[in-house]
């Protein structure tokens, strides 16, 4: 992946004007989204330098909680990027910065709402998560510390989606980057040097996010001091506007929680077969992810970019953005595949040591190395309608894909195929999902939304 990135670096003075838009975008979000999961990695890391395997259940478990809440109110981020990119394009700064405060506050308001009803999250979590005795109790602590960063984290979403709006992805990148440094440095001087546990691991990581956030404000007092001055309190709350915000961002929450739902089905699904299924399953996935990691970067520039030409009401731009797209998703899809099909056997040693898993994997490897190819349409074309905030063709492409693509494939075919049913109901769940908006995208309702 390092070299692809290096490759793009080089490759970005000798493309056109918008290639070099894209990349300029698309590099720093793949870098911010590489250290996505190293939040929970360094926590992990440290809970296993200790003297209990009970302290790397407890964080577990409550990442995994977490990772659902934050999941669901990532509409926060993809709403406020598209909705803001539009009003850059129509520069028109007076929006873009009522656009900030509006996404804060709402950001601010559902953190607290998320600390206010804690108790009835961590009850209903646990009903569907079990552990051992001592482990539960451990990682509901962790949850009861960690659940006070939700202010700080949902603003983080709302600044990072708000800066790229803006055309700007270096500052998430670095903001990205930071908040683990922070969440580091803290939660190993909370274990190492103050002798706490688990509850250290929750604390470095409220720290760090607080720290995160007043370096974002920083960011954009200086960056932005033009522009910030500009909101319109009376525009904040005009409820036409809200509705509109809201709106997209009940759309989004659908779509999100769709795939959640795919996702943990999945998972489900795999533990109902057995634990070696669910092991086998749960690393071949991990194929998915680390492609996502780099297509999500153009996704990103997607948003951006489609936002911008649709307030600039330039369709010629729009046009070449979505075609160059769409040839980036490709050849990634391509190297990655070719990645997976050249080097599985080495990647499969990086993710386990047991070769009975690795025995276990080899019949269904071709689903994980397919899986780029049949997905990256359903990426790009994400980050494209959530630049154009066409958010309800999004919604139901989605529950098109999950409740007719996904859900009757797995229950016609698990009786005859197993574990494979499985596989291929995901496998055309992402392929539907980029079918669907293909289509919808050619409808001429959806080309009036967009105003091209």
């Amino acid at each position: 992946m390092l070299y692809l990135i290096a490759f793009c670096f080089i490759c970005e003075k000798k493309f056109s004007p918008v290639n070099r838009s894209i990349l300029r975008l698309a590099i720093p979000n793949i870098v911010a989204n590489v250290t996505i999961p190293l939040l929970g990695m360094v926590d992990l890391a440290l809970m296993g330098h200790l003297d209990s395997e009970v302290y790397i259940g407890a964080v577990a478990l409550g990442t995994v909680i977490f990772n659902f809440i934050y999941w669901g109110f990532s509409f926060l981020r993809m709403s406020t990027s598209g909705f803001t990119a539009q009003a850059y394009g129509r520069e028109n700064q007076q929006e873009t910065a009522t656009l900030l405060f509006r996404s804060v506050l709402v950001s601010l308001a559902l953190g607290i709402l998320i600390i206010v009803f804690q108790q009835p999250i961590v009850w209903l979590s646990f009903y569907f998560i079990n552990g051992s005795n001592e482990v539960e109790m451990l990682a509901r602590s962790y949850y009861s510390i960690r659940i006070w960063a939700a202010p700080a984290t949902l603003c983080l979403y709302a600044i990072s989606g708000w800066l790229l709006g803006m055309q700007n992805a270096r500052h998430p990148m670095f903001l990205a980057i930071l908040a683990n440094l922070f969440n580091l440095t803290f939660s190993v001087l909370c274990i190492r040097f103050f002798g706490m546990k688990s509850d250290g691991a929750a604390l470095g990581t409220v720290i760090a996010q607080y720290l995160g956030l007043v370096v974002a404000g920083i960011i954009l007092i200086r960056k932005y001091s033009s522009v910030i001055p500009r909101f319109n309190w009376k525009k904040i709350v005009d409820w036409p506007a809200l509705k509109a915000f809201f709106n997209v961002n009940t759309d989004i929450f659908i779509r999100s929680f769709c795939v959640i739902i795919v996702f943990a089905f999945f998972t489900s699904k795999s533990a109902s077969m057995n634990d070696s299924i669910l092991a086998a399953n749960s690393m071949l996935l991990q194929f998915l992810l680390l492609f996502s990691f780099f297509i999500d970067g153009f996704a990103f520039a997607g948003e951006a970019l489609t936002g911008k030409y649709i307030g600039q009401k330039n369709q010629h731009k729009l046009q070449q953005l979505i075609r160059l797209l769409f040839v980036w998703g490709a050849a990634l899809a391509i190297i990655y595949s070719l990645i997976y099909w050249v080097a599985n056997p080495l990647i499969l040693q990086l993710l386990t040591n047991n070769q009975e898993l690795i025995d276990l994997s080899a019949p269904y490897l071709p689903w994980a190395i397919l899986m780029p190819l049949l997905s990256f349409g359903s990426f790009i074309w994400d980050g494209i309608y959530i630049g154009a905030t066409a958010s309800k063709s999004m919604r139901n492409t989605m529950l098109a894909a999950s409740l007719l693509v996904f859900v009757p494939t797995y229950y016609l075919l698990k009786e005859s195929i197993g574990n494979h049913a499985l596989w291929l109901a995901m496998s055309l769940f992402m392929l539907s999902r980029g079918v669907f908006q293909t289509i919808l995208y050619r409808s001429k309702s959806l080309q009036k939304s967009l105003h091209i």
